[in-house]
């Protein structure tokens, strides 16, 4: 859906979409029909996964998980699966702002993903759109409509259903997104905090941080609250990955100086480095010559090691050490729960060791 659609060519996309969903409707793929149905209890405390495909959810621990929000190949096993454990599974949603402007684009895009919802008996839609949008811009105004039309026809057609929305880690126009943070969090379920990425706009050195600092984290928490943002609309998202950078230099202070990559008027940010899953990182943490290092201002673990060129590299990453500090604010707040960009990012065939690791990451989720 890269063009704009008028409001004829809008319905009848939707009317042909529904068309053929209801041709290849098939069969509840679950032993027991009943677990086709969606899942409409709410819990007080919500454990939020994205799964991006493979079979590692087998694995997960689903004594806590509440909703997992699939970003991978449709799974029908694990949609019965997760409804046989109480657990909603919600579809992804993503549409390019600038065609949401037109109602009957929006109109027509909210067809389709409640028709593709119950198709596949799903349970509602995490919309994650990180596009840039200026503040009181046509966009602005259409974002904000897009959410609540589409929460309204979620909640319609789907009873019990859960609608939401991905924000980032502050309200404070992160990479351009001037979104109308009140107007969607009132809008929908709740949002999905995304306290992670937080050096994709570096404004002072060019040098490795945190991925997700302790302090800087809790402020942007502490902004979407000070706006009016009840607490019970947020869930804190925490990273199961990490950034490896190449270091220009290396100061004594571990200060590791990276190169400029700009991004979205910064000079400097994260793509500097690429991104690193947690099981990998414990793996290179082995061979490092730093050993794992604690960062107290940031609160955050990282460590140095060697590659086969002889660059020093620099990971950050995050633990269950500084992940339980974040989900400590989360029960202290009165926050609505806690999740994770993504469940995948963990060794979950690996030996006793790794075992280990795995369940600790999942044990810090749970507020002390």
């Amino acid at each position: 859906m890269k063009r704009l659609l008028s409001s004829q060519g809008g319905a009848r996309l939707s009317m042909a979409l529904l068309l053929h969903l209801r041709l290849c409707s098939s069969i509840c793929p679950c032993e027991l029909p009943s677990l086709c149905n969606p899942i409409s209890d709410t819990r007080d405390f919500e454990v939020f996964v994205f799964q991006v495909g493979g079979k590692a959810w087998k694995f997960y621990d689903w004594s806590q998980i509440t909703t997992v929000a699939t970003f991978g190949k449709y799974d029908p096993e694990l949609m019965c699966y997760a409804h046989s454990r109480g657990s909603r599974v919600v579809l992804k949603g993503d549409v390019p702002v600038k065609e949401i402007v037109d109602p009957a684009f929006r109109a027509a895009w909210i067809d389709q993903k409640v028709a593709l919802a119950k198709q596949q008996y799903m349970d509602g839609i995490n919309i994650d759109i990180e596009q840039i949008v200026n503040k009181s811009s046509a966009e602005y105004y259409a974002l904000t409509a897009l959410v609540k039309e589409t929460t309204e026809a979620f909640h319609k057609e789907i009873p019990g259903s859960q609608v939401t929305f991905d924000v980032a880690w502050s309200p404070k126009c992160i990479d351009r997104r001037c979104y109308n943070y009140t107007g969607i969090a009132d809008s929908c379920d709740f949002v999905f905090v995304m306290s992670y990425d937080e050096q994709s706009q570096v404004w002072t050195d060019c040098i490795a941080r945190a991925n997700s600092p302790y302090n800087q984290t809790l402020t942007g928490y502490d902004d979407y609250i000070h706006m009016g943002i009840n607490p019970k609309k947020l869930v804190m998202g925490v990273p199961w990955y990490g950034y490896d950078y190449s270091c220009l230099s290396l100061s004594k202070a571990h200060a590791c100086s990276i190169k400029e990559v700009p991004f979205r008027g910064a000079p400097c940010s994260d793509a500097a480095g690429h991104q690193v899953p947690y099981r990998k990182i414990m793996n290179q943490a082995n061979t490092s010559i730093s050993g794992i290092l604690w960062d107290e201002k940031q609160k955050a673990p990282y460590f140095e090691y060697l590659d086969s060129h002889g660059t020093i590299h620099q990971v950050w990453y995050d633990d269950p050490r500084s992940i339980s500090l974040k989900a400590g604010y989360v029960k202290e707040r009165g926050l609505r729960g806690i999740g994770m960009w993504n469940g995948d990012c963990l060794d979950y065939f690996g030996g006793s060791v790794a075992q280990q690791q795995t369940k600790a990451m999942w044990e810090a989720l749970k507020p002390k």
